[in-house]
C-alpha cells in the first residue's frame, strides 16, 4: 500500500457476539458505495470483512471479547480507496505457519474450514497481518476502480 491522504475515518468496536460481523459488513458497503465502488467491488469488501470479523471471534481468544475496526477513506483530493484495519488483542498467531488451504485436501477431509486468510486476500487489492503477543491487526484496503481501471 502507499501512503495515502486519510480524508474520513470511522472507528467501530463490537462486541464478539453473533451476528456482529454483518454490522461491520454493512459499515464497510456504505462507506465503499460512498466512495463509487461497483455493486460488485462493494460485495467483495462486505465479505472480506465478515471472513476478518469470524476469524477474530473464533481464533483471537480474546479476554475483552471484542474487536476495533477502523475505516479509513484514503485518497489525494477525494477519497478513492478504503482501508480497513480489524484489531483484535487476542493471543496472537505466527502468520507465516498458516497452512495454505488445498482444495482436493479440503473436499476429502472432514473439515472444509480454514479459507478465511485465502479469501479475504482473493477479494481485496491488498492484505498485511501483524500478529503476534499484542493481538492482531488486519490490515485490508480496496479501491474504487481495479488494476485494470475496472470499476
Amino acid at each position: 500500500m502507499t501512503e495515502r491522504s486519510r480524508l474520513r475515518e470511522v472507528k467501530l468496536t463490537l462486541p464478539m457476539a453473533p451476528d456482529m460481523e454483518v454490522v461491520a459488513s454493512q459499515a464497510a458497503s456504505s462507506l465503499a458505495t460512498f466512495i463509487g465502488m461497483s455493486p460488485d467491488r462493494v460485495d467483495e469488501v462486505r465479505l472480506a470483512v465478515v471472513e476478518c470479523c469470524i476469524n477474530a471471534f473464533e481464533h483471537s481468544q480474546c479476554a475483552d471479547r471484542k474487536v476495533d475496526i477502523t475505516f479509513g477513506l484514503l485518497g489525494d483530493k477525494e477519497a478513492d480507496t478504503l482501508e480497513i484495519r480489524v484489531h483484535d488483542d487476542g493471543v496472537g498467531f505466527t502468520v507465516s505457519e498458516v497452512e495454505e488451504p488445498r482444495i482436493e485436501a479440503k473436499l476429502r477431509g472432514s473439515r472444509k474450514r480454514g479459507w478465511g486468510l485465502k479469501i479475504m486476500q482473493g477479494l481485496m487489492d491488498d492484505v498485511k497481518i501483524l500478529s503476534g503477543s499484542h493481538g492482531t491487526t488486519v490490515v485490508m484496503s480496496k479501491s474504487r476502480r481495479g488494476r485494470d481501471g475496472e470499476r
